[in-house]
């Protein structure tokens, strides 16, 4: 889609868009990376078709290493206010409840490694995980949990974790879970995975054929179609 904007916020070297932006660019989009861990400013929303806030190792507590966590917060509340679409993945899940309100906190147990999440009855009618197979292939990489929002639609749970995506109003997602997962991100995590914890070929593959009919989705839901 010639003009469409998708604005990704960007956290750590290692943790970029993957599959969000390969696929965004595909369809013509121009794909803005800020990365906060450079100290970039925030954007404005200002012309942003979509707003994607990917993961990283810090937590929605970490105010004092990280500030502009807290701004973030208020750009992704600003987003949902405004019903510009808004996907965000670990991390990005959980400044997402953070900024609508809900609790986030440490959680009894890191999980981290390819795995699956299985969706809740309400995803069947939900636009980004609709279609999606149940149990899904995804990556976890986490070790803080979150409650979803008041009036937000739980999608997706684990063995580990009950909360592991939701929906809040019509058109932002939080994932706690990896499905943008393709090739080139894979070689970015490998050196930063714990020992021990490897990204397998086939289980990527399956990840990222899971991940790309939501991504696509995603991006319909923004108005960036081919």
């Amino acid at each position: 889609m010639s003009g469409a904007r998708l604005l990704v916020l960007q956290h750590v070297p290692h943790e970029g868009p993957g599959l969000i932006g390969a696929l965004a660019r595909a369809r013509g989009a121009a794909v803005d990376v800020v990365r906060l861990d450079r100290g970039e400013a925030l954007p404005e929303l200002d012309g942003a078709h979509a707003l994607v806030v990917m993961g990283g190792p810090m937590g929605v507590h970490d105010l004092d290493e990280h500030p502009y966590l807290e701004d973030e917060r208020r750009l992704m509340a600003q987003a949902v206010e405004e019903g510009v679409p808004l996907l965000g993945v670990c991390l990005g899940a959980q400044q997402l409840a953070r900024a609508l309100g809900a609790r986030v906190w440490a959680g009894s147990e890191q999980e981290i490694g390819a795995g699956t999440v299985v969706l809740t009855a309400a995803a069947r009618d939900d636009a980004l995980l609709g279609d999606a197979p149940s149990p899904l292939p995804c990556f976890h990489w986490h070790g803080d949990t979150f409650e979803p929002p008041e009036g937000a639609v739980r999608l997706a749970a684990s063995d580990a974790y009950a909360n592991q995506a939701f929906r809040a109003g019509g058109r932002a997602w939080g994932l706690q879970f990896h499905v943008e997962l393709d090739a080139g991100l894979a070689d970015d995590w490998r050196a930063h995975l714990p020992e021990g914890v490897t990204v397998e070929e086939g289980a990527r593959r399956r990840i990222e054929a899971a991940g790309r009919d939501i991504v696509l989705r995603f991006l319909d839901a923004a108005g960036i179609r081919a």
